[in-house]
């Protein structure tokens, strides 16, 4: 046997190596190993102008998931259209996990208000998670007259038509929970939309409008500071946040209920496992001090559960609204 190999022999191993790895590599998977999802930063847009409840919201949540997830999360905000801007943005973006919606009580809402929206809401997107629900707060200038809700429906009902609410937009919660009351009470207030709740709330404070069903967490602090005077909350049971409020049922309009909502949908085709380390983030978000202190001085109740129960809900919120949009004759091109 000779001590070195022959030329011959020396040639050949390279390409006998290499035939060993090409089916290792066909054992293990052909394709190369990915780095684990995200390897950049995420964006979760906010349909809505900055300053507002909303973006309040998904800032603080945001700061959370990015520490989880060791990427930024950036907060972009696209308002108009009731939503529908920002909506269909995400909705038209590639479903890779990096691209994000914050959607709310107008995302449910939609199908019924428009007769023609370009996206399809049950298909077009896959649900991340609820993040929270709570009341919204029927709001006064605290230099009007109204101090109680009933001071209010005298003065419908005495100068039916006088009396203007504002809203952050068709559709959105503000707006139907004011429809709701007018329904409910029987009284005419003129529906005032704009493009997000801070500049309605700039128009409150100044005098422009008279009252508003807002979020809580866009209306805490002015309520603290003086700046606003709060009648009610819209929903079934007092809130934590305000416990000495009565609902509106309770101050004088049987039946009432309204809730404002936030969840996170990613686009339609989002691989699970990009929808899966975003739930997971978002889990962990809302449970750090920092948002659970917020969450705690603006009445949201935590949610965070699977991404089913985001798509549950929202369809049950679907159903329940459908009626007010009709009985309103609110439905749109």
């Amino acid at each position: 046997m000779p001590l070195f190999p022959s030329p011959d022999r020396t040639r050949r191993a390279p390409r006998l190596l290499a035939g060993v790895l090409a089916a290792a590599a066909v054992a293990l998977g052909s394709h190369p190993a990915r780095a684990a999802f995200p390897e950049r930063p995420v964006t979760l847009v906010v349909p809505f102008a900055p300053g507002g409840g909303t973006d309040i919201v998904s800032r603080v949540l945001a700061e959370g998931m990015g520490r989880d997830l060791g990427q930024t999360v950036i907060v972009e905000n696209r308002p108009g259209a009731g939503t529908v801007i920002g909506t269909q943005f995400v909705a038209r973006s590639e479903p890779d996990g990096y691209t994000l919606v914050m959607a709310t009580f107008a995302h449910a809402v939609n199908p019924s208000l428009h007769k023609n929206l370009p996206y399809d809401t049950e298909r077009a997107f896959t649900p991340v998670a609820l993040v929270a629900h709570s009341p919204n707060v029927l709001v006064v200038n605290p230099q009007s007259p109204f101090h109680s809700v009933q001071d209010l429906l005298d003065e419908a009902r005495a100068k039916p038509g006088t009396l203007n609410y504002g809203s952050f937009g068709n559709g959105t919660s503000a707006h139907l929970a004011g429809e709701l009351f007018k329904n409910l009470a029987k009284v005419d207030l003129v529906h005032v939309p704009y493009k997000g709740s801070a500049p309605a709330l700039n128009d409150l404070m100044g005098g422009q409008i008279q009252l508003m069903f807002t979020t809580v967490a866009s209306v805490a602090s002015h309520i603290k500071s003086g700046k606003l005077r709060a009648l009610a909350v819209t929903s079934a049971e007092r809130s934590k946040a305000f416990p000495d409020l009565p609902t509106v049922a309770e101050a004088g309009v049987p039946g009432y209920q309204a809730e404002s909502w936030y969840g996170v949908y990613a686009p339609a085709g989002t691989p699970e496992a990009a929808v899966q380390r975003l739930h997971t983030a978002i889990a962990h978000a809302v449970r750090t001090p920092a948002f659970q202190e917020r969450v705690a001085e603006e009445g949201l109740v935590v949610d965070a559960g699977p991404p089913q129960q985001l798509s549950s809900y929202v369809k049950a919120e679907e159903q329940r609204w459908s009626q007010v949009v009709r009985d309103a004759h609110l439905q749109q091109n």
